[in-house]
């Protein structure tokens, strides 16, 4: 098996990710819950190996639908610039 790398710059990765994957609005709402419980697990996990400061509260996602917007609220951490682009690769990858 060959080995190599890639580099993926995300001006185009992201009208990929944009026109194949978010245009079903379902697999749009799927992604925005799913990234919600990433970002929550992360900071439950921070806070379990003591790594996340203060009181962490209430972990729950509210999805609220208030006149004509969806609101998908969350209180977890998201990604660094650096898990960002470690994933970007692993996406291209996959």
């Amino acid at each position: 098996m060959a080995k190599g790398q890639i580099s993926v710059q995300t001006e185009n990765i992201f009208p990929i990710i944009k026109k194949f994957l978010y245009s079903d609005q379902e697999i749009f709402l799927r992604e925005l819950v799913s990234n919600a419980m990433d970002a929550t697990t992360k900071l439950r996990t921070l806070s379990l190996k003591g790594e996340a400061k203060g009181d962490i509260g209430d972990l729950t996602i509210d999805i609220i639908l208030e006149d004509d917007a969806l609101i998908i609220r969350d209180r977890g951490i998201g990604m660094s610039e650096e898990e960002v682009m470690k994933y970007l690769n692993q996406v291209a990858f996959s």
